[in-house]
């Protein structure tokens, strides 16, 4: 019978592991990439409209008749910005968006504040997406809501990064077919209630006359507050420009097209929705959402608004996969870079960043814990970080184009606008957003940016420390080894133990192997040392009391002054240990040798390794 191991269960989650050689197999083309990176975007439908709502509706004022123009800004900086990343990946096609041109136009501090904004972006992305689908599917089914946080969970755990670990092509397989769904229903939602406006003479709902009066000031704050809601409707446009290395050939050709086509789908659902919730009069509700009743008033509560419901759902679920496509890249070339830990630049078994989706998961799953999987109150932290690294990406841009000989004058231009439109945007939200959460991410970047410090500095010591000359190189070969004494702990003899002393003959001779043994039981001790001198009388057994039942300190206490009597010599310290088969069994073993390493490795000079003896099963005949 074949053996249950974690790599079997392993293979059988996430599917046979994948060679190096098949990476260009795993690259997207355009009709599959465009679902895969644009579903935040495209989402966004689902949740930035009611998000302006929420502002223009006040107790005895509704503000409906700036929603229009709202959109139409919204839009309007869609459009520039759009424009914008295509230039980004004309200039950086592998990847690496705004950090990239940060880094390289603008110097190392932008490029990490590029890098923080964006990995507080994708991981809220993550949360607020994931927590407006399962609002969506609480709107047709408000018998779930009591499993609302279990359920958002479970979106992000055993869908999102499960998938996502399989590789990109088994997610944009799983993932393609359910967001085309979602795009065909939302433009026939927005094609049924146009038809019946413009072709049955649908009347638009008279809404409230105003019983409270507002200064302007008031009205133009609250009008900015409702346009900063709104621009969380372009979080994910600039995943195609971080992602741009996962297109298939030519890369840059295809990832620009595929913007083009995103911004023109959601330009065109985003003015849609608006004027629809706008001519129906759909007011924000506490438990349902805008999206939900407009399905309602256009198609009636029946199978197609079920229907509708459930597919908005499951495009809100998927639109946090835009940062599982878009973060652990990015992760990758900041661990390149030295700023993130260098597990994250490895690529697991299916050629995905396997780490990084872990750890995306984690942090998303922590923030939907942390605001109980509130969408109004995780939209406040969203969008500042994202129109933050749109400021940079630009300013890095006209950098470009500036150093250019003969300077494009028309893209200067362009991108110098852009930039100046998404600072303006950015002070927008950070006034307006200010009190409602904007703060905490004012004080996130800069911790993460000093944390993205801290590990590249950490690095730079570690590579000036290893760096080794030809010179040095002699003169540390040239060096003399006078002595080499090896320590062998000791429990009692076994066969782990004579396997270790094997070992030890081999690299020196009996009078330089020193054998140890802690005695928590003095009486015990001596009789150990009495049958160790009739078995190996050749080899010296020291015996050292421990009268507080601590094995680690009088043991370092030893090799600490035996170090100090030995000042030059070379000194081994041997670890017997045995390995049993199933890994759970592990559990019912103490750790001495692993917690002996570790403290060993941070406080001496002396060599330290291990000699492991592999159990086998004794009922296994094979193993025999």
């Amino acid at each position: 019978m074949r053996k249950f191991t974690f790599s079997s269960f392993s293979q059988l989650l996430l599917g046979r592991p994948l060679k190096s050689t098949e990476l260009s197999h795993e690259q997207l083309p355009k009709w599959k990439a465009l679902p895969i990176f644009s579903s935040d975007a495209l989402s966004s439908i689902g949740y930035g409209p009611e998000q302006i709502a929420l502002i223009l509706v006040l107790p005895g004022l509704i503000l409906y008749d700036y929603f229009p123009w709202i959109i139409a800004a919204i839009v309007a900086l869609l459009f520039i910005i759009t424009i914008s990343y295509a230039q980004v990946i004309k200039v950086y096609p592998k990847g690496g968006g705004s950090y990239a041109i940060a880094k390289e136009y603008l110097g190392e501090y932008p490029a990490l504040l590029a890098a923080a904004s964006l990995c507080a972006d994708y991981v809220l992305t993550v949360a607020v997406s994931v927590s407006s689908g399962t609002a969506a599917l609480i709107s047709a089914w408000p018998e779930l809501a009591p499993y609302q946080i279990s359920i958002d969970l479970f979106a992000v755990f055993a869908i999102l990064m499960l998938i996502n670990l399989r590789g990109l092509r088994e997610a944009s397989n799983a993932f393609v077919w359910p967001t085309y769904a979602f795009l065909v229903t939302a433009l026939l939602l927005a094609g049924s209630g146009l038809y019946q406006i413009f072709a049955l003479d649908r009347p638009p709902v008279i809404l409230p006359q105003a019983t409270t009066t507002i200064t302007p000031a008031v009205l133009y704050f609250l009008l900015l507050r409702a346009f900063a809601n709104g621009c969380s409707s372009m979080t994910g446009v600039e995943a195609i420009a971080n992602g741009s290395g996962a297109f298939r050939e030519p890369a840059a050709k295809n990832a620009k097209e595929t913007i083009a086509m995103m911004a023109i789908i959601l330009a065109t659902l985003l003015l849609s929705t608006g004027f629809l919730i706008v001519h129906f009069g759909l007011l924000p509700s506490a438990d349902r959402t805008l999206l939900s009743l407009l399905a309602e008033t256009v198609w009636g509560r029946g199978t197609g608004y079920f229907i509708f419901q459930l597919l908005t759902t499951v495009i809100l679920y998927l639109a946090a996969n835009t940062a599982y496509n878009g973060l652990p890249p990015l992760m990758s070339i900041l661990a390149q870079d030295g700023y993130l830990p260098r597990y994250l630049a490895h690529r697991g078994s299916r050629l995905s960043f396997a780490n990084g989706i872990v750890l995306l998961s984690l942090c998303a799953g922590g923030l939907i814990v942390a605001f109980h999987g509130d969408v109004e109150h995780l939209i406040s932290l969203y969008a500042l970080g994202v129109f933050l690294s749109f400021m940079l990406a630009q300013a890095g841009l006209c950098v470009h184009w500036f150093r250019q000989q003969p300077r494009p004058h028309g893209r200067l231009l362009l991108n110098g606008f852009g930039a100046l439109v998404t600072a303006t945007v950015v002070s927008i939200i950070l006034v307006t957003k200010f009190i409602h959460g904007a703060w905490i991410i004012l004080i996130f970047l800069p911790i993460l940016m000093r944390i993205f410090k801290a590990i590249h500095t950490h690095y730079e010591k570690v590579q000036e420390a290893l760096t080794l000359s030809s010179k040095e190189l002699t003169e540390i070969l040239a060096q003399p080894v006078n002595d080499h004494h090896v320590l062998l702990p000791v429990a009692r003899p076994t066969r782990a133990v004579a396997r270790a002393l094997r070992y030890a003959r081999a690299i020196t001779d009996d009078a330089h192997i020193h054998a140890l043994h802690i005695a928590i039981d003095a009486e015990a001790g001596e009789r150990l040392r009495q049958k160790w001198q009739r078995l190996l009388p050749a080899i010296s057994m020291a015996v050292v009391p421990s009268p507080y039942r601590d094995f680690s300190e009088p043991l370092l206490d030893y090799i600490k002054e035996f170090r100090d009597r030995h000042p030059d010599a070379s000194i081994t310290i041997l670890i017997p240990e045995f390995e049993v088969g199933m890994g759970w069994e592990r559990l019912l073993h103490n750790q001495q040798g692993l917690q002996l390493r570790w403290q060993l490795l941070n406080r001496f000079d002396v060599i330290v390794t291990t000699v492991p003896l592999l159990l086998t099963d004794p009922h296994d005949k094979k193993g025999k």
